[in-house]
């Protein structure tokens, strides 16, 4: 694997507080989300159907999230990820989501509205780790594809 794509996957997963970029119309919309986990087939989260996150996804599946690591320190570094959003149907990922997450199924019995949970993943696409020493000069960031 790539040693940048390693050091983006690492800074995802020791950083999972995200926030996710979504559009509804011409609108932006960004909420904060819990990353699940990255790997080199991508970045993924998980929501439930009834949620607008759920809709705008679908009608327009370009994403992109944003991590930070140490925000509290002048050298605070920002993960920044552009992607497509992929909608998984998978038994063993949503037994193992089961498993890792076992809070979110109480969560789902306890709410009165549709909770059918989907997950979905942020792939085919671009990251890049930013700080101050790019911050004029953002473009010229390494960029990883995955």
């Amino acid at each position: 694997m790539n040693e940048l794509l390693t050091e983006v996957l690492l800074f995802a997963n020791q950083n999972p507080s995200s926030w996710l970029a979504t559009c509804e119309g011409d609108q932006p919309r960004v909420r904060g989300m819990l990353l699940w986990f990255a790997d080199e087939t991508g970045f993924y989260y998980h929501t439930a159907k009834a949620k607008s996150l759920y809709s705008q996804m679908k009608e327009n599946p370009k994403m992109e999230a944003a991590f930070i690591r140490n925000a509290d320190q002048p050298e605070f570094e920002m993960l920044r990820v552009t992607g497509t959003v992929e909608i998984l149907n998978d038994q063993a990922l949503e037994e193992r989501l089961k498993e890792e997450r076992a809070w979110l199924w109480g969560n789902v019995q306890q709410s009165e509205v549709n909770t059918e949970v989907v997950i979905f993943r942020i792939s085919h696409g671009s990251a890049y780790i930013w700080n101050m020493a790019w911050n004029v000069k953002e473009a010229e960031a390494p960029r990883v594809e995955f």
